[in-house]
């Protein structure tokens, strides 16, 4: 009897004991993505922001993670290739797969429109926020609309974040957020990489943010019968491209966005801003029709001044008279990752005080440790929206 009861003692220690291990391994493995496909376990992110990823390829030679650099995978016995990462910077970064040298997506991940093609994408959560987070809040719509443009005779499509509210409150009318999206990415960038619906419930359930509209269009428009010319700069060609798609937005986009949703239209209720590429356009299309728009944002990208450019001569001269800009316009907000690369970061930053100089208000934000990446734009866009229709 005695050495039953030993034996059972035994046993019940070395399973409380391989629990306890077990848990353990699990801590160890840190937690699946959240931009991992439904049910796969694959990439996981670790405590302390390592990602381990998993693919199954017996047949392949090589295999490689590329995310920020390459990371060779090792190979068992069952053909599953495996690999751990140095910590990952966090906020949203694309990466791929390559199996013996082609350029695939993870089967294991979501996939988003980046880097000019469809790509993975991981989110390595920012430690102690939830502002782009889903909460048990009101929450609001994306809706896709389509649309024909006779300036580049091809249909277009454009989504729209609708506040909470915005089918029971018929009668009321709201402000709107023109917002663009980046170089190599489209206008899904933002509902999707962004997270900007969960960012404007969020600030619009905690009283700080104004219910609003959100547009979100492709930021490129060809005029087929526009001459063609490969030869220019590249700065210069997007200027010039940028051009098509001021006529694009003034008579195309906004008149039908005002047509379809139930908007305050004029230019003291409707702001544009954007990322990159989208925070260049911005200032293009407000500072060229400073009749329709009253507030003005550019994250990671605001005002391109070329080599031996004199600031007040910007845009037709709309920074000759400071004060009298200051008076029309209500707010320009200017943004930067402190961590991008040295030549985007001085292009925004001597832009900032340029404007400083010559005395034109704005706000300036540097968003600390993060370089051209969604968690600059993501916590750009959360300061920008709490500043609008004010």
């Amino acid at each position: 009897m005695k050495r039953l009861l030993l034996l059972i003692s035994v046993l019940f220690t070395c399973c409380a004991f391989s629990h306890a291990q077990n848990n353990i391994n699990k801590t160890d493995l840190g937690e699946p993505a959240s931009t991992n496909v439904s049910g796969a376990e694959y990439p996981r992110i670790l405590p302390d922001n390592r990602v381990i990823f998993r693919i199954k390829a017996p047949n392949a030679q090589k295999v490689q993670v590329d995310l920020v650099k390459k990371y060779d995978m090792i190979k068992d016995t069952a053909g599953v290739w495996e690999a751990t990462t140095d910590p990952v910077i966090e906020g949203f970064h694309y990466y791929s797969i390559l199996i013996d040298g082609v350029v695939v997506c993870d089967p294991s991940s979501q996939t988003f429109y980046g880097m000019g093609r469809m790509a993975s994408g991981i989110d390595i959560p920012e430690k102690g926020v939830d502002y782009y987070l889903a909460k048990n809040v009101p929450h609001g719509q994306i809706r896709q609309i389509r649309y024909y443009s006779d300036i580049t005779k091809a249909w277009r499509r454009a989504f729209v974040y609708t506040p909470p509210g915005y089918d029971i409150n018929l009668n009321e009318r709201y402000p709107v957020l023109y917002l663009q999206h980046g170089g190599g990415e489209d206008e899904t960038g933002w509902p999707n990489q962004g997270k900007v619906d969960f960012i404007l419930d969020n600030l619009i359930a905690e009283g700080k943010a104004k219910p609003m509209l959100v547009v979100m269009d492709r930021g490129s428009a060809v005029d087929p019968n526009a001459p063609k010319n490969d030869k220019e700069p590249f700065m210069k060609r997007m200027i010039e491209g940028n051009k098509t798609l001021t006529d694009v937005f003034i008579r195309e986009i906004i008149p039908t966005i005002e047509k379809e949703f139930r908007t305050i239209a004029d230019r003291d209720h409707r702001a544009m801003t954007g990322l990159s590429m989208g925070g260049f356009q911005s200032f293009q299309i407000t500072l060229s029709n400073l009749d329709k728009f009253a507030y003005i944002g550019g994250f990671s990208g605001a005002g391109f001044m070329m080599p031996g450019t004199e600031i007040k001569e910007m845009y037709n001269g709309v920074w000759a008279d400071a004060n009298a800009f200051n008076k029309k316009v209500k707010l320009v907000y200017i943004s930067i990752g402190t961590k991008e690369p040295e030549r985007m970061y001085q292009t925004v930053n001597n832009f900032h005080k340029e404007l400083e100089k010559i005395g034109v208000k704005h706000v300036y934000y540097e968003s600390p440790g993060t370089s051209h990446e969604w968690l600059t734009w993501r916590r750009s866009l959360n300061q920008f929206v709490s500043l609008l229709f004010k």
